[in-house]
């Protein structure tokens, strides 16, 4: 399946510094367009307006959007409408009802829908699965702390509604959880610390069910924190680097060799080959049930 073509919409940190150098080095894809307000990428066709890319480029068979996820919907619908193939950078959308929309929508047309989730990708996260399986939680700690400024820089869309707040790396968290436990948790409380005028937390508590908690933190300077832990009867998991090193029982584990964007775009191939769609909403899901069970704090104002 060499040499698909696929298109970038929304040419900004997250597609500079991870889908395009995965698409250029993919023996399955050829980058052969991009549509961005603003952004370009050298030697690339560039247009402004979806719709005319669209109707101009119907040798595009998939389309990645790396858009925030506020006017995702639109351009995803558009996209599957058009009978064309689409990714989804996490989360997939603003809302689960959006992304049940799209699902349909995919399934209609005949096309793939894959709701990407990187983290899982982590060199340590089939392993920390692998050795989950079967066994019984007993507890575990997710600790994700990091440096707003740092990683999404000037991007007021995160603070406003639908851009997740600390959620938007909260949910890697999450989609690693959801992967490797054997058995699924539920939310049973959190706090959410909303700065001063703003729409989405910049730190959060949660609380799960099988005695499993989670602390993110947005203002983390210096080293930055992407840690879990998961407790078992048998022997426990450690998880850092954000999933890329696993440790078990206090012993370093082999690592995948493939890093987590190149694997994203290797899965795409797979399910665009087998006519499939990919789509889990349970990272999502736990961030609306902590959106909804939240007790709100007001924190100090923020500003980039």
């Amino acid at each position: 399946m060499a040499n698909r073509k696929v298109c970038i919409v929304g040419v900004g940190k997250i597609a500079r510094d991870q889908h395009v150098p995965a698409i250029d080095a993919s023996p399955d894809w050829e980058l052969a367009a991009t549509v961005s307000r603003q952004g370009s990428v050298e030697g690339i066709p560039t247009f402004r307006d979806f719709d005319v890319l669209l109707s101009e480029r119907p040798d595009i068979e998939v389309v990645s959007l790396c858009l925030p996820p506020q006017p995702r919907f639109q351009y995803a619908r558009k996209a599957l409408k058009a009978g064309r193939h689409v990714m989804l950078e996490k989360p997939p959308g603003q809302t689960l009802s959006e992304v049940h929309e799209l699902q349909r929508l995919a399934a209609e047309a005949g096309v793939t829908l894959f709701a990407t989730w990187h983290s899982r990708m982590g060199k340590g996260v089939a392993g920390a699965k692998a050795f989950l399986a079967g066994k019984e939680v007993t507890g575990g700690k997710i600790t994700w702390k990091e440096d707003v400024r740092h990683w999404h820089p000037g991007q007021e869309w995160v603070f406003e509604p639908g851009g997740l707040g600390v959620f938007d790396p909260g949910i890697n968290a999450l989609s690693i959880l959801t992967e490797v436990l054997p058995k699924p948790v539920h939310v049973i409380r959190a706090e959410l610390a909303f700065p001063e005028g703003r729409q989405t937390p910049i730190a959060a508590r949660v609380e799960f069910s099988r005695g499993v908690s989670m602390e993110l933190d947005w203002l983390q300077t210096g080293p930055q924190t992407w840690d879990m832990e998961i407790h078992t009867t048998e022997g426990s998991a450690v998880l850092k680097f954000g999933g890329n090193e696993l440790w078990i029982d206090g012993q370093a584990q082999p690592a995948a060799e493939i890093e987590e964007y190149p694997a994203l775009y290797a899965r795409m191939a797979e399910l665009v080959e087998r006519g499939e769609s990919d789509v889990d909403l349970s990272p999502l899901t736990h961030v609306a049930d902590a959106m909804t069970l939240g007790r709100r704090v007001s924190v100090a104002p923020f500003a980039f």
